[in-house]
């Protein structure tokens, strides 16, 4: 049950805001003085303080109120204070109210107004203590990650992407396939080389094929190596990749790509390690881990018939979705930042620019966007027009499409569930006013937590 500390020598005061909180399920505590107030607050958790502006019989300046408003603002810089009181100089109201007074309200005051912005600074104020342990949680999370891991110097600062990371570390040491899954430019490959990078092979080389680069005449031999005359202009003897990686980690990007010929043939070294080469009939036997990427829908590939569904399983032991950068905000910038060149740095309207842009072309556009800009930017500040963005599709326009569908039952049962049951959390998530959450959690009969 959230508390309010009420500060005020009038004792009818403390009364009459006791019983109307205790009626909307509200503590509150009294202190007679500032004096009272401040030891109050230095040894019980307080949500709120309402407090007096005079405390002094036949005072109406206001200075102890401002005194004592100033004092609860140095040591409790994050608390809420609604000032109260029948002293009514406007100037320095608002002059509180500029050093950070939540509200100024005049006695008598209005019970519905009170309870109004009561109950909306204690919501206010549950949901920035929630943030504030979500990010303390999410950067003891990534100093971890980079204290116990090689990252190879990846640069990320979303709770998505860390997600990933440490799910991909998780995995390195297990001699298992992995499959990761996302949209072409996010980083798959880096991906595969911080697994690399934490395996039992880490010493081991790691070696690359573009299933996608290749005609599909060409993948096997590429994988699997060739003798001399297998195919026409193969006039000496080749390495397959398989062969290269041995004692290591081959990554196959674009695995969707690789027909099913190869597929066979990859499944079968994947059970067993071994494998022929095109035009030879000596099996060779190699201990490789295997990391795959795609960007294809493997499952809709299964169903017409391109893709192996055995094959699918046994690349699939652990799969890593990898999002796209759209759906990583938060890495957006320090990318941004690093991909720049010549010490230059961001403007802060280059830096809301690069945040409503979509990336359609993820990491990947980033980079060159910021590459143009290094070479553009006439001085060391990067400005909006040196970017280049084209117009178009922005993340601002996605968010007010989504904001514009209904949320269901389910979207406003999780969304709750994510926030704690904190209502103005969850209704800042879905896009909603807490007065529109309300009512539609009334319509669809959910119940508030208590």
């Amino acid at each position: 049950m959230p508390t309010v500390l009420i500060i005020d020598d009038n004792a009818a005061v403390g009364i009459a805001l006791d019983v109307l909180f205790s009626l909307h399920d509200i503590a509150s505590l009294c202190a007679a003085s500032p004096e009272e107030g401040l030891a109050i607050l230095a040894r019980e958790p307080v949500d709120l303080v309402i407090q007096d502006m005079n405390f002094t019989a036949d005072t109406t300046s206001g200075a102890e109120g401002t005194a004592l408003f100033r004092e609860i603002r140095k040591r409790h810089p994050d608390l809420p204070v609604i000032l109260l009181t029948a002293w009514t100089h406007l100037d320095a109201a608002v002059d509180l109210v500029k050093a950070g007074a939540a509200d100024y309200l005049s006695k008598p005051w209005n019970d519905d107004r009170l309870l109004a912005t009561v109950t909306n600074l204690i919501e206010l104020g549950q949901a920035n203590r929630a943030l504030g342990t979500r990010l303390q949680r999410e950067r003891q999370a990534r100093r971890e990650l980079e204290q116990h891991y090689d990252l190879r110097g990846l640069v990320w600062a979303d709770p998505a992407m860390e997600r990933v990371l440490s799910l991909a570390c998780q995995v390195a040491r297990a001699d298992v396939p992995v499959l990761i899954t996302g949209p072409n430019g996010t980083g798959k490959e880096r991906i595969a080389e911080i697994i690399q990078a934490n395996s039992q092979v880490a010493g081991g080389p790691f070696v690359v094929l573009n299933c996608g680069a290749l005609p599909s005449e060409l993948i096997e031999a590429e994988l699997f190596g060739a003798d001399a005359g297998a195919y026409t202009g193969a006039s000496k003897a080749r390495e397959g990749k398989f062969e290269a990686a041995d004692g290591g980690t081959l990554f196959l990007d674009e695995i969707g790509n690789l027909p099913l010929a190869g597929q066979m043939k990859l499944l079968r070294v994947l059970e067993t390690g071994r494998f022929e080469r095109l035009g030879s009939n000596r099996e060779r036997q190699v201990k490789v881990r295997v990391i795959s990427a795609t960007n294809a829908d493997l499952s809709a590939m299964i169903r017409a018939g391109t893709f192996r569904e055995d094959l699918f399983y046994r690349l699939n032991v652990i799969e890593l979705k990898l999002p796209a950068l759209a759906a990583r905000p938060g890495d957006i910038l320090p990318l941004a930042q690093s991909f720049l060149a010549g010490g230059k740095r961001l403007h802060p309207s280059a830096e809301g620019a690069l945040l409503a842009h979509a990336w359609p072309g993820n990491v990947r556009e980033l980079k060159n966007v910021m590459a143009r800009a290094s070479l553009l930017a006439r001085e060391d500040v990067v400005m909006p027009a040196d970017l280049g963005l084209p117009e178009g599709v922005t993340t601002s326009s996605i968010a007010g499409a989504a904001a514009d569908a209904e949320p269901d039952r389910d979207a406003i049962v999780r969304a709750l569930a994510r926030a704690g049951g904190v209502i103005a959390q969850a209704a800042a998530e879905l896009g909603l006013s807490r007065q529109a959450l309300y009512r539609r959690m009334e319509r669809l009969g959910i119940e508030r937590a208590a």
